[in-house]
Formats: C-alpha cells, structure tokens, sequence
C-alpha cells in the first residue's frame, strides 16, 4: 500500500507560507516613504495615514490580504473556499491598486513591495485551486477567467506603482475607459475592417482554396501547374502586395479583402489536399466495389473526412485574414478601419485608444475561433477527435 501523501497540495503550502510570511513582514516595514513638504523622503507605516477614510482602506487591505493567506493556509476544498479565497484576494489587490503611489511625493517602500509578493502568490494559488476543481465546462471557464483577472490586476498596480508612462504601457483602467469613449467610433472600424474586408476576403480565399484543393485532387494533372503556383503565392510578403492591392483596388474594402483572399487561399489549399488524402484504402476500395462515381466517393466519402482538415484551416484562416487586414490597412485606408486607427492613434501617442483598438481585433479574432470550434464539433460530432474532447 502506498502510504505517501499526495503532492498535489505541496505548491499550494508553500506558496500560502510565502504569502502569509510576505504579509506579515510587511506590517511591520514602511509601506509608503512619504516628502512630507522638505523635499526628503521619509518612513510611512501601515497605520501612518492622514484622515479616517485614509486609515480605513489601509486597515481593509491589510485584513483582507491577512485572511486572504489564512484561507489558502487551511484551505477549504470544493467552491467555497476557491470562492472565499478569490474575493479575499480581489480585495487585498483592490486595495494596494488604490494605495499604489500616483505622484512624486510618495514612493513604494518595501512594505508594499512585500505585500504585492503575497498578492502574487495569494493569485496563484486561487488559479491553481480553480484548476483543481472537479472538471466541467463552468470550472474551466472560471479558472481561465480568473487568471486574465489578476493580470488585468496585477498589470493596473504595477504600471501604477513603478509611474509606467502611458506612452510606454497604459493601466487597464485607462484602456477600459478608451473603449467607453470611443465606443462609437470603434464599432464604425469594426464594421469596415471586419463586417467588409475580412467577411468577404475570408469567404472568398478559403473558398477558392477548398475548391482548387478539390479540383486538383480530381485532376492530378493541375497539380503540377497549379500547386507550385499557389505555393509562390503564399510566399509573396504581405508588406509588399498591400501597396500593389491598394494601387489597383483602390483605398476601400477592396484592396484589403484581396490581401486577404491572397493569405487564406493556400492554407486552405494545402488542407483540403491532405484531407481528401487522408480517407482509408479500404474504405476507397468498398466504394469502387459499388461502382460508386467520383461525385459519390467525394460527397459520401472523401469530404466527410477531410472536414477536420479542412476547419483547421479555417481556424489558421480566421487569425491570417483579421491580421492582414489590419496590417493592409497601414498601407492607405479611408478615414476608418482598426488598421487605420492603430496607425493614426499611435501616431498622436494616444495609446490607450491603440490600445482598446487591439483589444477590440482580439476579442473578435477569440470570437471567431470560438465560433468556429462549436461549430466544428456540431459538423464533425462523428469524428474520434470531437467524441474525446
């Protein structure tokens, strides 16, 4: 019989001992060193602080951080105690965002430093609890959520904390407000970059893709003319057909969707060959034993298998034509497009407007392929992949 513990909970001990010896050393060193008005830096403790509601927050962010490293010492298993400890934390990092120095009369002493290193074990022990809750759709998504979340966190106090330039890196806070303000504007680029050209250029590249792949594997004599040729077109540099597309296409939605035809018509190409490749010998042989037509064997047969192949390129697909886009945008665009907005706002040092422009291309990009994977595992529900996952 094997009598030794298990090691699962050896991470979560130690870190939580780091975390609770972090905490409580730092309530007994400067938190903050204050220029009191004589230009000199001095000593701030915890509970050195003008004003009650001044002395309120730093007294809920100690408690809080101080419970936060006792729950994830005697953790309680299940949600509960993952829940207790993930609010415990949200609090304790709320708290030192708002106690994060904003000017130069205040600088982060080793108080705070400490108590930001038993925030960052405090986060990852609640993500590795999470993600040893029992497995189902609900726990993975609040464990994927929860470590974007102390990102998000983490990244608003350190920018804050070390007076990160907003040129260099803005907080997320002031991204999240760009996105608010410039709600209006951002949907128009987001209609013209991907509701035009990527829509268009994406159907239409991955569409004559499948179809060449399936028109060469009817007639091998186009492979030795059409392969080579579609192979040199994936190796043409985007930097270099944006300019040419946008001289023959014009600045609009054209130009850019003909970028994007250019960039997904090989991978679905390659795809679509290898998956109509990939169906049995066997399974061959039983159609023409039942005088089975080419049509036949390719609708009963060959295309049903090649449908796994072929999503994987439409997934590589997906991320290419909102790339391109975007990048063929840099090149002349009318005055909207998330390329345009990119190039223009970076241009003005306006970051987190760029910023909340990225973050806009790459929820759509997440969103996409979501979509395409549910999609996949609707059309492909028979495929031993899809069964497994």
């Amino acid at each position: 019989m094997n009598t030794t513990p298990p090691r699962s909970r050896a991470p979560g001990a130690v870190l939580a001992a780091l975390s609770l010896a972090c905490a409580l050393l730092s309530l007994v060193l400067p938190l903050m060193m204050v220029d009191p008005g004589d230009f000199t830096l001095q000593p701030q403790a915890w509970w050195q602080a003008e004003g009650a509601v001044a002395l309120t927050w730093r007294a809920v962010t100690a408690a809080a951080l101080l419970l936060a490293c006792l729950r994830a010492l005697w953790p309680t298993p299940g949600w509960v105690g993952t829940l207790t400890l993930t609010v415990l934390t949200a609090c304790a990092s709320l708290g030192l965002i708002h106690l994060a120095p904003t000017d130069e009369t205040q600088v982060a002493a080793s108080g705070y430093w400490l108590a930001t290193i038993a925030l960052v074990a405090l986060c990852g022990i609640s993500v590795w609890r999470s993600a040893h809750l029992p497995d189902s759709p609900r726990s993975r998504a609040f464990t994927a959520g929860l470590f974007g979340l102390w990102l998000l966190m983490l990244w608003e106090q350190l920018v804050t904390a070390f007076a990160v330039p907003r040129v260099l890196l803005p907080p997320p806070s002031s991204v999240v407000v760009a996105l608010w303000a410039h709600a209006g504007t951002l949907g128009a680029d987001l209609v013209q970059t991907v509701g035009k050209a990527v829509l268009i250029g994406y159907a239409l590249g991955s569409g004559l893709g499948v179809l060449t792949g399936i028109a060469i594997d009817r007639l091998p004599f186009l492979q030795r003319g059409l392969l080579p040729i579609a192979s040199l077109s994936s190796t043409v540099p985007l930097v270099g057909v944006a300019p040419i597309a946008v001289m023959w296409f014009g600045f609009d939605w054209p130009s850019k969707a003909a970028v994007i035809v250019l960039m997904t018509f090989f991978p679905a190409l390659i795809s679509t060959l290898a998956g109509l490749q990939a169906a049995g010998k066997l399974e061959r042989e039983l159609m023409h034993s039942y005088a089975a037509s080419y049509r036949r064997t390719l609708l009963d047969l060959r295309l049903p298998v090649a449908l796994p192949f072929i999503f994987s390129a439409l997934k590589v697909n997906a991320s290419l034509a909102l790339i391109g886009a975007i990048v063929a945008e840099f090149f002349g665009s009318p005055t909207v497009g998330l390329g345009f907005r990119i190039s223009t706002e970076a241009s003005r040092m306006n970051m987190p407007l760029v910023w909340a422009t990225i973050v806009v291309a790459s929820a759509t990009g997440m969103l996409a392929y979501t979509l395409l994977t549910r999609l996949e595992r609707r059309v492909n529900f028979w495929h031993p992949s899809v069964r497994s996952a």
